[in-house]
């Protein structure tokens, strides 16, 4: 990844802030930091959590396991009007329906709707999510653009809070990679494995003749009466596009097996 790109990207998920209102278990904040630095955001927002000082709350540490930096840089907020402050367009997430209030999308949509707010506008985004027993309330809901669900099972659908985050955090990222222009698979960064490269034709052949001599040795084709065997191996292994890497261990197996008939014939 080249630095334009690393700061373009750090730029993108910068827009992005996730906020959690009353917060009352330490673990949770930890994981939820946790959480949003794997997806490479870095903006958490705690909203009068229970604990005041949770980010030096020792299982909020151990969950945050290698995200301390965002648990230690979490802002802290006495409502969640001043938490929203800096942003344009507020998700609410919500296992519940409600029947007033802003219009509901699921979190793919969500993240299809932020990819295009952020990428038309200058403005930033925020992932809502209450509080562990009830959630959020109807007034903190109304503070936001939209309602926001993860489809979930309906007889079971209530997630932990970090564990939702996580899934919002995800679809965000994948929404916004093409923005950030970063790859979404590991970068071998230009490294070439020659075994992954295709076998040729000569060196199947000498596999197939390999194979043959070990399977004849092994007692499993029978030389005077070879059937259709060898045919069908040899569509087996053309068929399916063998690297080098594969002969030579297919041609290592062979020589384990001539070896081993013959240790044993002489016992």
């Amino acid at each position: 990844m080249t630095q334009q790109n690393s700061s373009g990207a750090r730029d993108i998920f910068d827009r992005v802030r996730f906020i959690m209102v009353h917060p009352s278990h330490p673990g949770n904040v930890g994981s939820a930091a946790r959480a949003i630095k794997t997806m490479g955001f870095h903006d958490l927002c705690l909203v009068a959590p229970q604990l005041p000082e949770v980010q030096h709350h020792h299982e909020a540490i151990a969950l945050a396991s290698g995200a301390g930096d965002v648990l230690e840089q979490a802002t802290i907020y006495a409502t969640l009007a001043e938490a929203l402050g800096p942003t344009t367009l507020a998700f609410a997430l919500t296992a519940r329906a409600r029947v007033l209030g802003p219009p509901p999308c699921d979190i793919r949509e969500a993240a299809t709707q932020s990819a295009a707010h952020v990428d038309s506008t200058p403005g930033r985004i925020a992932i809502v999510l209450g509080t562990e027993r009830s959630g959020l309330s109807n007034e903190d809901i109304t503070l936001c653009q939209n309602v926001c669900h993860i489809p979930a099972n309906p007889q079971y659908s209530s997630l932990n809070v970090s564990q939702a985050l996580q899934l919002a955090a995800w679809e965000l990222r994948y929404a916004l990679i093409p923005l950030a222009k970063v790859a979404r698979l590991p970068d071998t960064h230009g490294k070439h494995d020659a075994g992954t490269d295709p076998a040729s034709s000569q060196s199947i052949q000498a596999l197939l003749d390999h194979l043959e001599l070990a399977l004849v040795e092994v007692g499993f084709l029978d030389p005077l009466h070879p059937k259709k065997l060898m045919p069908r191996m040899r569509h087996l292994l053309t068929r399916n596009h063998l690297s080098i890497d594969e002969v030579d261990m297919l041609r290592g197996l062979c020589t384990a097996m001539i070896k081993t008939s013959r240790h044993q014939g002489m016992v």
